[in-house]
């Protein structure tokens, strides 16, 4: 979620601190699971897995409740956040621990301190220090079944240099789905999209490098056209 006009939507930390209690409660409400987030200033990354409502409304109940307080500390009207805010399914679990990390890091990556663990509004400390706030054991389940060895490896992966891009906020150009099925036959001489799941895993993945990297066809666009798993395409 992205403040309007990238206008800042924490002031000081009373305005973080009320956001989260925001999530907290309607985390009981709405029943979803929450695995990662970071309060950036002018937006807001947040990882969590739908219960008992649709995506729509539970971020319709948190944007509405905080911009409701928001709106009457500071004495203004109208709308705090840009459009509707931007999702993208993450459906395995290379593809999950790959978005925890870029969560976490996105402090690191804006320059806001050099190391994740320094960083105040974010829940990378909620794997060490856990509370009954967010859901640690699915991820730390997924780096080894020991508790302790986990959060081992859990440190050294989050804390790992990497670039990772997750969610594409801006794309340089968009590709309506006619124009990305003929850039995705002629760049990789097949007949349809779909073909591409057949080829040989080498180089399928040298296809969809230079379908994202020289084509910029989205990460979502090149899954939805060929078949083949975000989680898949994002590495590749």
């Amino acid at each position: 979620m992205r403040g309007i006009n990238r206008q800042s939507i924490f002031e000081d930390e009373e305005d973080n601190w009320k956001f989260l209690q925001t999530l907290r409660r309607y985390k009981k409400i709405s029943g979803f699971w929450i695995f990662a987030y970071c309060l950036m200033g002018n937006h807001v990354h947040l990882l969590l897995k739908e219960g008992l409502e649709p995506l729509e409304q539970v971020m319709r109940r948190l944007c509405g409740s905080y911009v409701y307080w928001y709106n009457r500390k500071y004495e203004r009207i109208g709308n705090l956040f840009q459009d509707r805010f931007k999702s993208e399914p993450v459906e395995d679990d290379p593809f999950f621990i790959t978005v925890l990390r870029y969560i976490h890091q996105n402090p690191c990556q804006a320059g806001l301190v050099k190391e994740i663990g320094h960083y105040r509004w974010s829940s990378y400390h909620e794997y060490l220090q856990p509370t009954s706030f967010v859901d640690i054991d699915f991820a730390l389940n997924r780096f080894h079944t020991d508790r302790e060895k986990a959060v081992e490896i859990y440190i050294a992966h989050q804390s790992a240099p990497k670039n990772d891009r997750c969610l594409e906020l801006e794309e340089k150009h968009h590709f309506s789905d006619q124009e990305a099925r003929a850039i995705i036959k002629k760049v990789c001489n097949i007949m349809n999209a779909p073909d591409l799941q057949r080829l040989e895993r080498q180089s399928r993945n040298d296809c969809l490098k230079k379908l994202k990297e020289e084509y910029n066809l989205s990460v979502r666009q090149i899954s939805r056209l060929t078949g083949i798993g975000r989680g898949v395409v994002f590495k590749a």
